[in-house]
């Protein structure tokens, strides 16, 4: 099939990017090279959109939080990552969590009721020299491709190593240890704990330190990690109640099975180790911070020294992997074009935003900005002072070039409110978020791309 635009890879970002152009009645070829023979170290099967870390979206609170505002606005854009995660969505408090199997199912149903969307397994060596392409290969683009880019951005790509926290099958949980709830009684009782004593944590952090790690392959050994996805084992080396301020933080959980006369509410344990569900089943449970690179007997051994996990079974354990992104507020134009050779957009993670929804939002606005090039519409950003528009902005030049590293969205981003009291902030940030990304979608559909 003939096509008006080329996107390679098929992510969260290459599928947003495809349904945008795709449902606007623009010819598409979509290249994914798993199901072609090829495969990365991170990625468990062939599907469209597969999350490889956690299965949370983070929070879908609209009122009070940047991602949330950010599920807001894409949702207000028919974003097929947002529709997708409704149909596979699963119990996780304030936040959206799906299942992961279902979620990669249904977005390639979605693009599959696309006639003009042709989905091609095959492996993109070269970035092409003319026509029309968006590149959506994530932080584990393929060596050729990683090479084809440096070539033609001139500079090395940056990278940091992205970690994977491991899954419990839920029926080897001891729930006559754990229980279940949510920080503070918010949300419902969506999160298992396993409460720790001083001594227990203590033991756990000390096994940690000790335990034996994967090794590091050549070109991976100076990679540094990126801050929101830091291993467990890295974080507990930066001092021994790190955790306890970190993933592994006891306030707000009070404990059932240590209630009391004297205490009827429970007590706190000295630490707690959470696990969100992770399939709309409930058979399979995340443990939330968990990422690692103990070696996988390793992490059986002291993983099951956590209280309620003495018989936990594993379907999948912690595992590590490079990501490569580029440094785009040097390379990058504001509509996402590679200066050097504008017939190229980049999104995604690989242009440096960190976190499902972003990278599927920069792949929604990569597509959006390739159709009304393709019909000859000018472009306007989205403000500033909205979630999409402050991330794109971040990326694409309001970011320190020479420190660049991975963001997630948040309300830093954003044009300060100083008049508004703290207390008051968050809600005034999205208010005006609302409103202006309103007006601004409202200017989009007066003139249909």
């Amino acid at each position: 099939m003939a096509h008006d635009l080329h996107i390679i890879g098929g992510g969260l970002a290459g599928s947003e990017a495809a349904w945008q152009l795709g449902r606007r009645g623009l010819r598409v070829r979509l290249s994914e090279m798993r199901g072609g023979g090829d495969m990365t170290p991170a990625h468990q099967g062939d599907g469209l959109a597969e999350l490889v870390c956690s299965n949370s979206f983070r929070s879908d609170d609209d009122e009070r939080n940047a991602v949330g505002l950010l599920h807001y606005e894409m949702r207000r854009l028919d974003s097929l990552v947002m529709r997708a995660g409704e149909k596979a969505r699963v119990p996780a408090g304030s936040a959206m969590a799906v299942d992961r199997d279902v979620f990669s199912a249904e977005v390639e149903r979605e693009l599959g009721t696309l006639p003009n969307v042709e989905i091609v397994r095959e492996r993109i060596d070269r970035l092409p020299e003319s026509g029309l392409t968006i590149v959506a290969t994530g932080p584990l683009t393929a060596a050729p491709l990683a090479a084809s880019i440096g070539a033609a951005t001139g500079r090395e790509s940056l990278a940091f190593f992205d970690a994977i926290a491991p899954i419990v099958h839920r029926e080897s949980i001891d729930m006559d240890v754990c229980w279940m709830a949510a920080r503070w009684d918010k949300g419902g009782k969506d999160y298992i704990n396993c409460p720790m004593s001083r001594e227990q944590y203590e033991s756990f952090v000390q096994g940690l330190l000790d335990g034996e790690k994967t090794e590091f392959k050549e070109w991976e050994s100076n990679t540094p990690y990126f801050d929101g996805c830091m291993p467990i084992e890295v974080m507990a080396a930066r001092g021994p109640e790190t955790l306890r301020f970190g993933p592994m933080k006891p306030v707000g959980l009070d404990n059932p099975h240590w209630a009391t006369a004297e205490h009827p509410a429970g007590r706190w344990a000295y630490a707690v180790v959470q696990l969100r569900q992770d399939n709309k089943l409930g058979t399979l449970w995340n443990m939330v911070g968990f990422q690692t690179k103990l070696k996988h007997a390793e992490q059986v051994r002291l993983f099951r020294t956590i209280p309620g996990l003495e018989r936990a079974e594993f379907a999948r354990l912690g595992g590590l992997h490079r990501n490569t992104f580029l440094n785009s507020p040097m390379l990058l134009d504001r509509q996402l074009r590679l200066k050097s050779a504008p017939h190229v957009r980049f999104s995604g993670q690989i242009t440096g935003c960190e976190g499902y929804v972003e990278s599927a939002a920069v792949g929604l606005l990569a597509g959006v900005m390739a159709a009304n090039e393709l019909v000859g519409r000018e472009w306007q950003s989205p403000p500033r002072s909205t979630a999409m528009g402050a991330l794109l902005a971040h990326i694409t030049g309001d970011a320190e070039a020479e420190t660049y590293q991975p963001m997630n969205v948040n309300f830093g981003l954003f044009p300060p409110l100083p008049e508004v009291k703290k207390k008051q902030r968050k809600e005034a940030y999205t208010e005006r978020a609302k409103a202006d990304f309103g007006a601004w979608l409202a200017e989009q559909e007066r003139v249909p791309a």
